[in-house]
C-alpha cells in the first residue's frame, strides 16, 4: 500500500470493516423496554390474552454513531502512518555518522538525536553495521559496530560548551574504514565552518558511496563575543551564522543572583554578520552586571561572562569621629563618600566599637578599607587587619589629630611618622601653605595635571628614609610627602598625610581628590584580591563552569587550572572550558569565543557529490492515537445519550439541593478566627524607655564600695543642683557596668579612677572607645590633684598610672587644658577654672586647631561637637557628694564652701556643654556677654 500518502502498519485488520453490516443489524435489534402495569385483579385477567410482540429498534442516528465508533477502532488497530519514511541507505558498506555536538546544537539537540536514531533504525533494518563519531569528544572511536552499541553511544552523548574539532573525528573515521568504504556517510552538522575551511572536502576523502549533509536552520545561531563598559552604557558585540535579512535580538544583563536588572538590543542589518548593541543603564547599575545574555537563547555562545575586574569595588568606610548629621560638610567621611559613590559600593559599620565594627566590615569582603583619622586600634584588631591586607586587601588612611597623636610604631602606616602635626602658615609658622608638586612617574596619579589651586595647611610628616621617594605617590612643592604607600603581602597600605575634610587643606573639595581616590581604589581587585599594576602570571583553579545551555554550574569535571599569562588572551579549550576561574574571593572570566570572532557557514564550494537534508524535514507520524481518541469520545457521547434516554438526568434537582446544603455547611468552616498578637515585650524595655525619656547622670562602677558610694552621692548632689538652678531635671544617677550595660543612653559618664580597682577588660575599654567615637564623653577623675598626665620619675600617683594604662588602649585625640576662651568657661556660668574637692588640677579636653592669629574663631568646634574626653584630678564627685538631707559628705581642700559652689557650677557648665555643644560660642551672644561683664 505504498502508493497512498499513508500506509497501514497492520493492513489485515481492515478486513474487519466487512463486519460493519452485521454490527448494524445487531445494534438495530434490541429487546423491548419493560412496561409498568397496574395490580388490580381484573386488570390482570384482562391481560391474560396473548398478543404478538415485536422487538424495539434504536434510532437510526444512534446506530450510525455506534457504527462510526466501531470503524474508528478498526482503523486504529490497523495503524495508519502518514508520510511514511523510506529507507534509502546505500547497502555497499556500513553506515557512518559524524555528529556535531558543539554549543550551537544545544537548542535542537533532541531533534538531532531523533534524526540519528532514524538512520540507526534504517541500518538495523538492512542489517548494516554502524560507525558513529562525535566531533566534540576528546577521544574518538569510529569502529563500526552493532546498532545497539550506536544507540548507547548516542544516548550518552550531549552538547559541550565548546567549538568542535572535526579534524580528529574525521581522522578517526578514515582509520576505522582503512581498506574498506562506508555505504552512507551522514554528517549531522551545526552549520559552522572550522578555521581550516575544509570540512566537506575532508569528508569526501573518506570515499563513502553516498555523502549526506544534515543541517538545521542557522538563523538561530548567534553568539556574543565582546563587551565594554563605556561612559554612557554597556556596548555588546554579537555575531550570527545566517546573514539573510535583518535581525533584532533582545539582550539582558543579569546580576550575581541571576536577576535581570537591565536590557537592550542588538540589530543586524541585512547581509551583516557582526553587529553591536548597547544596554543603557546608570554606571552604578552597570557595575553590578555579572553576565550578559541573549534573551530566549539557551547556549554557551549566547552568554558573555564578566569577571571581578569589571565590577565596582566594595569600599568600607570608617571614621575616627562621629559628626553631627545636620552638618555633614564637616564629617570626615562626607567628601570620601561623595567622591567614591559613583564608582564603588560603599559600606559603613553598624557599630561604633572598633573591636566589633572592623570584623563586621571585613566579613563583607571589601576590596578597600578607608579609615579617616583613626590613630589607635584595639590590640586584637591588628592581627585580623594585617591578615586581611596580606591576603590582598587595600587599606587607605587619612591623617588627623588622632593619627598625629598615635604612637610612632603603628604597623598599619606605610612610612614611619613623626608624632604631632606640621602647621603651614599662621602667626607662629615661618612657612606658607604649600601647593602640590608634579606627580612622580611611579605614581598611579601620573598623567594628571598638577593642580595649582590646592593648598595644604597641615600635614603629618614622614621620617626620611632611603626608600621614601619610592613610596611617595604625591608630594608638596617643598618635597614633603602628601600620599605614601607600601605593599604588604598581596595587599597595600596608602596614607594621605592630610585630613579627609577641609580643615587641613582644600584637597577634599577639589576634583583632583575624586580622581586620586578613584585611581587608588581601582588598583584593588574585587573581593580583596590586590592588583598592584604589575603584570604577573597566575594559575587559577576552575570555580564555576559554563555548560552548553549557558548556565554556570559548580561541577568542574576534568577542567584544569587556567594559566593567565601577561600579554596573552586565554582561549577556551577542552582542558579549560568557558567559565569563571579563581575562587569566591576573586575570579577571571573565560568566554567561549574570543574578541572579533565571526561565525561562518560551512564552505560548500570544496564539497564533492553530496545530498543535503534539513534536520527539520517532514517526519512520518501515526494516526493510531488520534483514532483511539476519536473512538473514546464517541463512546462517551453514546453513554450520555443512553443515560438521557433512561431518565437519569431527572434526578438532577435532588442533586442540586444536596449541593446547596453541602455548600452552606462548608461555609461555616471558612470563618477566619480572630487575630492574635504575640507579646514580644522584654522585662528591660521599661527601663530602656525610662532612660530614653529622662536624662540621667551615669558613673562607672569600680567595684570598691566607698568609691562607688561617693560617685552615686556626688552625681545625686549635682542632679539636685541642676534641678534647682537650671531647667534641666535629670533622673536619679545610674551606675554602669561598662562591660555589659548600654552606654549610648547617657551624654556623659563619670569615671573615678582607682588604682586598687580591677583593671577593665579590653572588651570593656573597646566599648568605651566606641561610646566616645559615637559622640559621648567620659570624664576621668583621678582624684589625686596632680596636673601632669605624663609619666615622670617618682611624681606619678597610682591613680594616674592606672589612667595611663586605660588611655593606652583608647584612640584619643591630642589634649590640652581648657583655654580661657573655651565654651566650657561660659556654657552657663562664667568660670575661669574648674575646681572640685581640690583646686590644683586643670580640666583636660580635646585640643583644637591652633588659631591664635584668629582668637575669635577658636571656641567654635567643627560640627558643633564636644570633646569626647575630659580628665581632672580635682575629685568632682567628692565635692558634689551630699547625704539624703543635702549635707556635704566630704570637706573641700582647703575648707571653703565657695569652692564647693564653684565645683557645682563646673558640673553645670559641663552638663550644659554636653547638651548644647558650642552653642555659646556663637558670635551672636558676644554683645550680651560683654554687656553682662560691664565692658
Amino acid at each position: 500500500m505504498t502508493g497512498l500518502p499513508f500506509l497501514f502498519a497492520n493492513p489485515a485488520m481492515l478486513a474487519a470493516l466487512i463486519a460493519l453490516p452485521v454490527i448494524w443489524w445487531l445494534l438495530r435489534m434490541t429487546p423491548p423496554k419493560p412496561a409498568a402495569e397496574v395490580f388490580p385483579p381484573l386488570r390482570i385477567l384482562a391481560s391474560v390474552l396473548k398478543r404478538e410482540e415485536t422487538p424495539s429498534k434504536s434510532p437510526w442516528w444512534l446506530t450510525l454513531l455506534r457504527m462510526l465508533l466501531a470503524a474508528a477502532v478498526i482503523l486504529a488497530i490497523a495503524d495508519p502512518v502518514v508520510n511514511p519514511r523510506q529507507n534509502t541507505l546505500a547497502t555497499g558498506g556500513p553506515l557512518a555518522v559524524v555528529v556535531d555536538n558543539s554549543w550551537a546544537t544545544a537548542t535542537d539537540w533532541e531533534q538531532r538525536v531523533e534524526a540519528v536514531s532514524t538512520l540507526i533504525d534504517d541500518a538495523e533494518a538492512r542489517d548494516l553495521a554502524v560507525s558513529i563519531a562525535f566531533t566534540g569528544d576528546r577521544q574518538h572511536d569510529a569502529t563500526p559496530g552493532s546498532a545497539a552499541t550506536a544507540r548507547n553511544r548516542l544516548a550518552a552523548a550531549a552538547p559541550i560548551p565548546l567549538a568542535v574539532d572535526r579534524a580528529q573525528a574525521i581522522a578517526a573515521l578514515k582509520t576505522a574504514f582503512e581498506g574498506t568504504k562506508p555505504g552512507t556517510l551522514a554528517f549531522v552538522s551545526d552549520g559552522i565552518e572550522t578555521a581550516d575551511q575544509k570540512t566537506m572536502a575532508a569528508l569526501s576523502e573518506v570515499g563513502a558511496a553516498e555523502l549526506r549533509l544534515i543541517e538545521a536552520d542557522g538563523g538561530r545561531t548567534v553568539a556574543l563575543t565582546d563587551s565594554s563598559n563605556g561612559s554612557t552604557g554597556m556596548s555588546v558585540t554579537a555575531t550570527r551564522l545566517n546573514k539573510n535579512g535583518a535581525l533584532t535580538l533582545p539582550i539582558v544583563a543579569y546580576d550575581t543572583r541571576g536577576r535581570a536588572i537591565a536590557d537592550g538590543q542588538i540589530a543586524f542589518a541585512a547581509g551583516e554578520g557582526v553587529a553591536k548593541g548597547s544596554i543603557e543603564a546608570p554606571f552604578e547599575l552597570r557595575n553590578d552586571f555579572a553576565r550578559i545574555g541573549i534573551e530566549n537563547a539557551a547556549t554557551a555562545g549566547s552568554v558573555h561572562l564578566l569577571d571581578d575586574g569589571f565590577r565596582r569595588r566594595r569600599v568600607a568606610l570608617l571614621s575616627g569621629e562621629a559628626r553631627d548629621q545636620s552638618q555633614p560638610l564637616l564629617s570626615p567621611l562626607y567628601y570620601i563618600n561623595r567622591a567614591l559613590a559613583p564608582y564603588a559600593d560603599l559600606v559603613e559599620p553598624h557599630e561604633t566599637d572598633l573591636a566589633v565594627a572592623i570584623p563586621e566590615l571585613l566579613e563583607q569582603k571589601p576590596s578597600v578599607l578607608i579609615m579617616a583619622d583613626i590613630g589607635r586600634l584595639p590590640e586584637e584588631i591588628y592581627p585580623k587587619l594585617t591578615k586581611w591586607i596580606d591576603n590582598g586587601g587595600m587599606l587607605i588612611r587619612f591623617a588627623g589629630p588622632r593619627l598625629a597623636a598615635a604612637p610612632a610604631d603603628d604597623p598599619l602606616v606605610p612610612v614611619t611618622l613623626r608624632q604631632g602635626e606640621r602647621a603651614l602658615g599662621g602667626a607662629l609658622s615661618w612657612s606658607e601653605p604649600q601647593p602640590l608638586a608634579d606627580y612622580p612617574a611611579n605614581s598611579p596619579f601620573a598623567g594628571m595635571a598638577r593642580p595649582a589651586d590646592i593648598l595644604i595647611k597641615r600635614q603629618v610628616l614622614a621620617e626620611p628614609t632611603a626608600d621614601l621617594a619610592e613610596r611617595t605617590w604625591a608630594s608638596l612643592a617643598d618635597g614633603t610627602p602628601l600620599v605614601t604607600t607600601s605593599a604588604h603581602g598581596a595587599g597595600r597600605i596608602i596614607l594621605f598625610h592630610v585630613s579627609a575634610e577641609a580643615t587641613w587643606s582644600n584637597l577634599p573639595i577639589s576634583g583632583d581628590f575624586v580622581e586620586m581616590l578613584r585611581r587608588s581604589v581601582q588598583l584593588s581587585r574585587g573581593g580583596g584580591v590586590a592588583n598592584d599594576g604589575k603584570a604577573q602570571q597566575q594559575t587559577l583553579a576552575p570555580y564555576r563552569l559554563l555548560n552548553a545551555d549557558g548556565v554556570l554550574v559548580a561541577e568542574t569535571g576534568n577542567a584544569r587550572p587556567l594559566d593567565v599569562i601577561p600579554g596573552q588572551v586565554p582561549v577556551a579549550t577542552p582542558e579549560n572550558p568557558p567559565g569563571l576561574y579563581g575562587s569566591e574571593d576573586g575570579f577571571t572570566a573565560l568566554n567561549l569565543l574570543p574578541r572579533n570572532a565571526e561565525l561562518a557557514p560551512i564552505d560548500m564550494t570544496v564539497a564533492g557529490a553530496h545530498t543535503t537534508q534539513q534536520l527539520a524535514a517532514s517526519e512520518s507520524w501515526s494516526l493510531k492515537p488520534a483514532l483511539f481518541t476519536l473512538a473514546l469520545l464517541l463512546l462517551l457521547v453514546d453513554a450520555l445519550i443512553v443515560l438521557f434516554m433512561g431518565g437519569a438526568f431527572s434526578r438532577l434537582r435532588a442533586a442540586k439541593a444536596m449541593s446547596a446544603i453541602l455548600l452552606l455547611a462548608a461555609s461555616a468552616f471558612l470563618v477566619s478566627p480572630p487575630d492574635s498578637l504575640a507579646d514580644d515585650s522584654r522585662p528591660e524595655d521599661a527601663a530602656i524607655l525610662e532612660r530614653l525619656d529622662t536624662t540621667h547622670l551615669a558613673y562607672v562602677v569600680t567595684g570598691e564600695g566607698e568609691v562607688d558610694r561617693l560617685s552615686e552621692r556626688g552625681l545625686a548632689g549635682l542632679t539636685d543642683f541642676l534641678t534647682y538652678r537650671t531647667t534641666l531635671e535629670p533622673g536619679t544617677p545610674v551606675g554602669l557596668d561598662i562591660a555589659k550595660d548600654e552606654l549610648s543612653f547617657y551624654p556623659i559618664i563619670y569615671w573615678p579612677v582607682s588604682a586598687s580597682a580591677p583593671m577593665p577588660s579590653p572588651q570593656a575599654v573597646s566599648r568605651i572607645d566606641a561610646y566616645m567615637r559615637a559622640g559621648g564623653t567620659v570624664l576621668f577623675d583621678t582624684r589625686d590633684q596632680f596636673s601632669s598626665l605624663g609619666a615622670s620619675s617618682g611624681g606619678t600617683s597610682p591613680n594616674t598610672e592606672r589612667l595611663q594604662a586605660i588611655l593606652a588602649n583608647l584612640d584619643i585625640p591630642p589634649l590640652e587644658p581648657v583655654p580661657t576662651d573655651h565654651v566650657l568657661t561660659k556654657a552657663f556660668y562664667l568660670l575661669s577654672n574648674f575646681p572640685g574637692r581640690y583646686t590644683g588640677s586643670p580640666l583636660w579636653i580635646e585640643a583644637q586647631l591652633d588659631n591664635r592669629e584668629e582668637a575669635s574663631n577658636r571656641p567654635a568646634r567643627s560640627g558643633d561637637g564636644v570633646t569626647p574626653i575630659m580628665i581632672t584630678g580635682n575629685d568632682f564627685a567628692g565635692a558634689w557628694a551630699v547625704d539624703a538631707n543635702g549635707v556635704a559628705l566630704l570637706p573641700t581642700v582647703p575648707p571653703d564652701e565657695m569652692q564647693r559652689e564653684y565645683a557645682f557650677r563646673s558640673g553645670v557648665n559641663i552638663m550644659m556643654y554636653m547638651l548644647t555643644g558650642n552653642y555659646k560660642a556663637d558670635q551672636v551672644h558676644v554683645p550680651a556677654l560683654l554687656e553682662r561683664l560691664g565692658q
